[in-house]
């Protein structure tokens, strides 16, 4: 392997020879130079991995050579060496963006250990999480021979997702190969633990986790009841918790934030999850005890959508909230509404609860679906997911919530009503002209399908959802299969592949986040 080579350039060398012949054994080629002029010459004429510059030298100094070599080549680390520790020469080193700071007299331990963190140190990081991501691959692995409960399926997914977001910045394909495959068993199994508890869940049979219907109680009443307390909800339509762990990072400096988990009700698609988030009921409560706010083609996810100001309020006064001021409620679906509403943050300030809709991270996962531009943007999870943390870090939600933590007693409550998971396997699927075109779930009569790919529900009421007709039945995809027609079965199993959807059972669909964050 070649070696690295490192130039070493002050105008004492010689009392540095010990440290040159240290670093030569350690198997790294050493230059030396006295003077600004032949540092400038020696990067000219070589590739250098790495410099140690002296701060202050005879002549042209550490800080202006600096600045000569970053115009040759900007990408050479750069570890200034000095006697100076004033803070003012540090914070003017650091501006000029050198990649580490020593104070004379050094070491040879020190030096070392300054090129192996510069010149080895993703080579180790990346040694470093292929063993850790082993030993919870083995961890899990065994997890999923056990009897699971729901806190243990919370403990895999977010272990599994945090493993994605660390391996997507590692090389290794075979990790990534082996990362995939372990999820998609994974949500294999946490597709039969559905399907074994979720109606006992729903039926008050056993203890169950906190499900859409709870969000409310659990996190939004106690912050309303408290006039003293701005609290803003924040519902982002078909956020993954994957997506969340990189949103977060740009807001830490903000926000003291804290995060719990829920399970989405079934199917997991807005206009089920989304309307029973806001009402505190499960669809066919809303249907039995609402039926005008039960409307709509559940297709065009707006028309079944309408109401949620309606069901929110309804709950409130269910729980005898008396609020100093009428609840607000905006949902954001376009760029202009969102900056609108940015613009104007500080009205709501006085309220005791504002309730806010942004359908953009829904919008790109349907976009991606439709547009083969998108597909090769976000080719892969991992391009997704950086594609919606891009929009974020640009969006006016960012600026919103950099001005809520301006806010005094402001609360902000974060979550969403579903993820989505990348489909990979079609599943062939028969019913009638009067079949829902849902691609993860669907309801009518005489529907067929594989019971290896989709849970068939012949009772609607077992599930909370509504009947709609005496015969009606719903199916659902587990993992992560689509629904596909036999009638130009090839044209559609290809057309929808490797998009991502919502509706179904999977972790990344049902195991989501809720944030708490107070401004610091």
């Amino acid at each position: 392997m070649k070696k690295k080579k490192i130039l070493w350039v002050d105008d004492e060398i010689e009392l540095l020879r010990s440290h040159v012949i240290f670093l030569t054994e350690k198997g790294y080629d050493v230059l030396t130079v006295t003077n600004s002029d032949d540092a400038i010459d020696t990067v000219t004429e070589n590739e250098i991995d790495l410099i140690f510059l002296d701060e202050m030298m005879p002549g042209t100094g550490g800080l202006e050579t600096l600045s000569k070599i970053q115009e040759i080549n900007p990408n050479i680390p750069v570890v200034m060496v000095t006697k100076n520790e004033a803070e003012s020469l540090m914070e003017e080193a650091i501006g000029d963006k050198i990649t580490d700071y020593l104070t004379k007299p050094v070491n040879p331990s020190q030096i070392f250990l300054v090129c192996k963190k510069i010149l080895e140190g993703k080579k180790i990081s990346n040694q470093a999480a292929a063993k850790d991501y082993l030993q919870d691959f083995n961890q899990i692995s065994f997890l999923l021979q056990d009897s699971l409960n729901f806190e243990d399926w919370t403990e895999i997914y977010l272990k599994l997702a945090n493993w994605d977001i660390e391996l997507s910045y590692n090389p290794d394909t075979n990790l990534k190969l082996t990362l995939a495959e372990q999820k998609r068993e994974c949500n294999k199994e946490f597709s039969k633990y559905i399907e074994k508890n979720y109606v006992k869940w729903v039926n008050g049979k056993a203890d169950k986790p906190t499900l859409s219907i709870d969000i409310l109680d659990k996190y939004i009443l106690p912050l309303v009841k408290n006039s003293e307390v701005t609290t803003f909800f924040f519902v982002l339509d078909c956020l993954r918790l994957d997506q969340w762990l990189m949103m977060e990072k740009l807001l830490i400096d903000d926000f003291k934030i804290s995060k719990d988990y829920y399970f989405s009700i079934l199917p997991t698609a807005t206009a089920y999850a989304r309307n029973s988030l806001f009402s505190g009921l499960y669809p066919n409560e809303i249907e039995k005890y609402y039926p005008d706010l039960w409307q709509g083609n559940d297709e065009d996810e707006r028309s079944m959508n309408k109401y949620e100001k309606d069901l929110l309020k309804l709950y409130l006064d269910r729980r005898r909230v008396k609020m100093k001021n009428d609840l607000k409620y905006i949902k954001i679906i376009d760029p202009d509404v969102g900056r609108n509403f940015e613009q104007n943050i500080h009205s709501y300030q006085n309220n005791n609860l504002t309730a806010v809709v942004v359908n953009f991270l829904d919008m790109i996962a349907h976009g991606r679906s439709d547009s083969e531009l998108l597909k090769e943007i976000a080719p892969d999870e991992t391009a997704y997911r950086s594609l919606t943390n891009s929009w974020f870090a640009h969006s006016s939600l960012l600026a919103t919530f950099k001005t809520i933590a301006s806010l005094k007693n402001a609360r902000v409550v974060i979550t969403t009503d579903h993820g989505s998971v990348r489909c990979m396997r079609g599943a062939k699927v028969l019913g009638d002209k009067e079949t829902s075109t849902n691609l993860r779930f669907k309801y009518g009569r005489n529907l067929k399908v594989d019971e290896k790919h989709a849970i068939f529900i012949k009772d609607p009421s077992e599930y909370k959802l509504p009947k709609r007709s005496v015969v009606i039945n719903y199916i659902i995809a587990k993992e992560d299969y689509y629904f596909v027609y036999p009638t130009d079965y090839n044209k559609y199993l290809t057309y929808y592949k490797d998009t991502f959807q919502h509706g179904g059972i999977s972790m990344e669909e049902i195991i989501l986040p809720v944030i708490t964050m107070e401004p610091r």
